[in-house]
């Protein structure tokens, strides 16, 4: 299958999606023709598609991860990290995870009003809802969209704890509410921040800030009283995973509090796409990427386990917890892995739902 790589898009391939039973195959014809007519593919615009979302929140149950429901104002995500994985959810709305995912986004205009109505339901307990958990709440159709932000006033009025995890320096626009809600105890935002090399994260990560603006949204942050975290996610064996120490001194002086890491990634399709990727970009070291991240997933390349999915297991993984230990300790920073806790001592006891207009004059 010859490169689909195209300028600002993260993946080189689009996979089929794995619950359809036919599949469609190139075959050159014997002229040579194929690899010609994928020399100089064009650019691949972003298409966006308005989804009547059903229900705001998700719900897990999954022993380890922080928080047990999220809100996630679009599908797809342009970001087009290589390694993200939510990617294999596309497959769910019959879309590829590989180009499609960073192509064919889909927005949900009436999620605001939607968590209205379940955070006013008689019996609902507030406890922190992650947003972005799957896609980034600031890619860049959110500039426009703005669904994220009326997710926040929403959140605001009710006196809803939020985490928010993104890589997008947009977060900074709703400095305002953000600042509101920090000054209640109801709000931590973390930066995803992978590599501090600007050629590694454009070819990695192509539509999200570069390093330097994430760094430059965590300082702001904290400058505003609002409690920020970075998270130096995914760590990659070989490839990344030496910058690890870089990346904590560089957000502890950019005045983050609090830090986590997760190592690589590789469920479902993303194992085929992230070799395509290292093939692609990497030539030269996919081979020991490749055999390090087996290292640390019992032979294979993903391990979906929970309590080990996040941080592998074996001597490599070992090594790089206790080089995070180490450096939270030496740049003062709280946290562990898969997250740094982002939702620990947020203010639950606020959430009030708004009181409905009264039908009729209240007794004296």
């Amino acid at each position: 299958m010859p490169s689909l790589a195209r300028k600002g898009r993260g993946a080189v391939t689009n996979p089929g999606i794995r619950y359809e039973t036919t599949r469609t195959e190139l075959q050159d014809d014997g002229w040579g023709t194929l690899a010609a007519e994928f020399a100089d593919l064009p650019p691949l615009p972003t298409t966006l598609t308005r989804e009547s979302a059903r229900s705001a929140l998700s719900w897990n149950d999954s022993p380890d991860i922080g928080f047990d429901r999220s809100l996630n104002p679009y599908r797809g995500c342009e970001h087009g990290c290589i390694y993200c994985y939510a990617r294999p959810a596309h497959a769910y709305v019959g879309m590829s995870p590989g180009l499609d995912f960073e192509t064919r986004l889909m927005f949900k205009p009436n999620l605001p009003e939607l968590l209205e109505k379940e955070l006013s339901k008689p019996g609902y307990v507030a406890r922190p809802v992650a947003l972005g958990a799957n896609t980034d709440p600031y890619q860049p159709v959110e500039r426009t969209l703005g669904i994220t932000r009326r997710v926040l006033e929403v959140l605001e009025r009710f006196g809803h704890p939020v985490t928010i995890v993104t890589k997008g320096a947009l977060v900074l626009r709703d400095l305002d509410i953000l600042k509101r809600l920090a000054e209640r105890n109801l709000v931590h935002v973390c930066l995803s921040i992978t590599t501090l090399d600007m050629k590694l994260a454009r070819a990695m990560e192509p539509r999200a800030a570069n390093p330097l603006k994430r760094l430059a949204a965590v300082t702001e942050l904290a400058k505003a009283g609002i409690p920020v975290g970075v998270l130096a996610a995914p760590m990659i064996p070989a490839l990344n995973d030496m910058e690890l120490e870089r990346i904590l001194e560089a957000s502890a002086r950019a005045g983050a509090s609090r830090a986590g890491y997760v190592l690589l990634r590789l469920p479902l399709e993303i194992k085929e796409m992230f070799e395509a990727w290292l093939a692609e970009h990497h030539p030269d070291r996919a081979a020991r990427v490749l055999a390090l991240v087996r290292e640390t997933r019992g032979g294979r390349l993903y391990d979906a386990r929970f309590g080990q999915r996040q941080t592998g297991t074996g001597p490599y993984a070992e090594l790089l917890a206790q080089r995070f230990r180490i450096a939270l300790r030496r740049h003062g920073l709280g946290g562990r892995s898969t997250g740094g806790g982002m939702s620990e001592g947020l203010d639950c006891s606020q959430f009030q739902p708004p009181r409905a207009p009264a039908r009729q004059l209240e007794l004296l």
